[in-house]
Formats: structure tokens, sequence, C-alpha cells
């Protein structure tokens, strides 16, 4: 889908972050850098990838380049405490964490409580810098490793897992929910009929990534070269403004965000 989009559209917004424009093209030859990295530090077929990611442009370049190179991506959530982040990387198998500094307190706790804890890849957000330590090896530094001509492969088998979800633990330890290629693909298209999405759709990022891998629509947007608005944080003046300057047609999420909307004063 996105190989399609950036050979078709090559020149069209893929990803709009703060003052980030990002075309398909470029989208396109920046997954294939993080896949080609993740590949040459180890990452294959079935191989864990964990995210503890703000809805930004890699959590977007993460649902593509982990399973280009074969892996599996574990969008974790971000406001969960260190314990809970420790047992899923721990029972997921993260070999790679890729993480934002915001989440730095949690994050470095969380890693202290592992055995063998997996790589980790800071995200610096250039948009909305934050003041978190530094964990790990620059996100940019290790994309710039990457061939942005690398040769990726579809899965052997579509029903070959492309994610790993956990789910609340309310009854105990969380459970890990595994997707897979077919379903996220069934998921994708079924997102454009239900969603009523014509060609070029503007989706807002008021739904967490991390949350089922934002509903697939991650990987939607690639069928009908749809354009990623990112937002950072759920507020109603950054939601009212996005939707003014950039034209969204659709978002998602919790009722509780229509209510923010709703609920949000005049200024």
């Amino acid at each position: 889908m996105l190989e399609r989009a950036a050979a078709v559209f090559p020149d069209r917004i893929a990803v709009i972050h703060g003052a980030q424009r990002v075309t398909y093209a470029d989208f396109y030859r920046r997954c294939r850098q993080l896949a080609s990295a993740l590949a040459a530090h180890g990452i294959g077929k079935n191989d864990t990838v964990a995210a503890v990611l703000a809805n930004t442009p890699a959590m977007l370049e993460a649902h593509y380049g982990v399973p280009m190179a074969g892996g599996v991506l574990n969008a974790i959530n971000t406001r969960l405490d260190a314990a809970s982040i420790a047992y899923m990387l721990e029972h997921g198998g993260a070999k790679i964490l890729i993480t934002d500094r915001e989440f730095s307190p949690a994050v470095s706790e969380a890693l202290k409580q592992l055995k063998h804890p997996p790589l980790v890849i800071d995200y610096d957000d250039p948009e909305f810098p934050q003041t978190g330590a530094r964990l790990g090896e620059d996100y940019e530094t290790f994309i710039a490793e990457g061939d942005p001509e690398f040769s990726w492969m579809m899965p052997a088998d579509e029903w070959d897992a492309i994610s790993l979800n956990y789910t609340s633990g309310t009854t105990g330890n969380p459970k890990g929910v595994v997707y897979h290629h077919r379903g996220a693909a069934l998921m994708g298209y079924s997102n454009i009929l239900a969603g009523n999405m014509g060609r070029h759709p503007v989706l807002l990022w008021t739904l967490p990534m991390f949350h089922c891998n934002g509903w697939c629509f991650p990987w939607t947007l690639s069928v009908n070269a749809g354009t990623h608005v990112c937002l950072r944080w759920v507020r109603a003046g950054a939601i009212y403004q996005a939707i003014a300057e950039h034209g969204v047609t659709h978002l998602c999420g919790a009722p509780i965000v229509m209510s923010t909307l709703l609920d949000a004063g005049p200024d």
C-alpha cells in the first residue's frame, strides 16, 4: 500500500507534524531506512520491536518499517507505569525499543527491571522538544544508517504476525494479542468503507496509535494516499486549530474526546 502510494502520489503530503511536511516519497524512503537499520541490528521474522511513542512521525514509520524488516511491532501504552512496561517488554521479547524522551522516567525504571534490556533508540521530537533523559542511540542517527533502497519483502504467509498488543490486564497480567498481516489489511480496507473515506482523506490523530495500532489507520491511509496529521497531545484548542488549518476530514477517539470538543470554551 505504501509502495504504491509513493509511486503514484510521490509529492503528496503523507505526514504533517507541526511545521514538518513529509511527502509519500520521503515517507516511504524513511520507512525503508528504518527497516534496513533494524535488519542490520538483527531484526528479522517474528522479532519484536517495541515502541513507547506519542502520535508522532516516528510512530507512523515504526508501523511500516518494523514489518518491512519482518518484525512484529509492540506499541506500548505511554500512560503505563514502569512495572507494566517492563512486563510487556519482557513478555513480548522486545529486542529493540524506540522511545520518546517524554516517557524517559517510566521507561528508564522499566529497563532497570529487565535482566536483558533491549537496544534503546531515543526519538527526539524536533517540533515539540522534551527534556527527559536520553536512554540510548538517537533515532535520526539510527535511521541514517539504513539503506533508502532497502529490498523489503512481503510476508511469506498472510497469517504472519505484524503486531503485538496487550490487554489492560484487569484480571491479572496483561494478555498479548497478536495481529496478523491479513487481519490488518482487511481492517485497513474496512476502515475506508466504514469511514466513508474518499481519495486523499486527512486524518487527525486524536486516537492513540498505541491503542490497537490506531485501529489500523496507520496502514489505512496509504490505500487512498491520505494525510496523517500528528497530534502529540489531545487538547481542544489544538484539535480545532488542526481541523481549520489542514482541512481535516476524519478523526477517531473515545467519547471523552468528543466531549472535550463539545465542552471547550470559545477561546
